[in-house]
């Protein structure tokens, strides 16, 4: 059985398909990703609809991020959360124009029911942004450091990839878990186009609301599949390059 691992989509439905098709998807496979489904490119509605598709014949597991705890609160209440419509909101809100109020429904039940992480039978963890407990995921005190928290990902990148996981030098933080998978900040920041890799923590967002790709890693193999930068798959949005 294989099992990938999926970066934030946010709203490019047309990389998502391209992606899928890459990977040629078996029915037998799991896929597992890591949030951010809307907010972005043109198709935000659209990829969610894709996805609970998807999800009716292949084995997945959506995680939720924070553009998507964004969204849910707007398909609950109509109200527009004025930092979320400055970063990809609008896109996603005109991407609901023409659907139903049923349609609405069945997508705020699919985000309502997204859990905060994930752990498989191989104890690797998978989640959108991080966490800082250094007891766990489970004794994390803030449910919203899951969504935000990059500090994870900061410290993975300052440590010796040399280091043992017996060294008093070794962060409990990541002593819990065999792999940790994340999303929620771009390697693009940090000049890459791949997943990055740090001590035992894999990052998978590409920068696909930006000028990056969407990817996919395998989580056993770790091979990487991507679509091509979003961009050039819609020439003529910007999706979150605003400035």
């Amino acid at each position: 059985m294989r099992i990938f691992a999926i970066g934030d989509i946010h709203g490019g439905l047309k990389a998502l398909i391209q992606l899928l098709n890459k990977i040629e998807v078996k029915d037998e496979d799991t896929l597992i990703f890591m949030g951010d489904y809307v907010d972005g490119w043109s198709e935000s509605a659209q990829v969610i609809e894709f996805l609970m598709e998807l999800s009716q014949t292949i084995n997945c597991v959506f995680i939720k991020g924070n553009h998507d705890v964004w969204c849910e609160d707007w398909l609950k209440s109509d109200d527009v959360n004025p930092t979320w419509y400055m970063h990809g909101g609008k896109e996603t809100i005109e991407s609901y124009i023409g659907l139903s109020k049923d349609d609405k429904k069945r997508h705020l039940e699919f985000f309502e029911n997204m859990p905060l992480y994930y752990l498989d039978d191989e104890n690797r963890l998978f989640l959108h942004a991080g966490f800082t407990s250094m007891h766990g995921v489970e004794k994390e005190v803030f449910q919203s450091t899951f969504f935000y928290d990059r500090t994870l990902w900061e410290m993975a990148l300052s440590m010796d990839n040399g280091i043992k996981t017996d060294s008093l030098l070794y962060p409990n933080r990541l002593k819990h878990y065999q792999e940790i998978f994340i999303g929620h900040t771009p390697t693009i920041n940090f000049k890459q186009e791949v997943p990055m890799h740090a001590v035992n923590v894999w990052n998978i967002d590409t920068g696909a609301a930006f000028t990056g790709k969407l990817s996919a890693i395998n989580v056993n193999t770790k091979a990487i599949f991507q679509s091509d930068n979003l961009p050039s798959l819609y020439p003529d949005e910007k999706g979150r390059n605003k400035g």
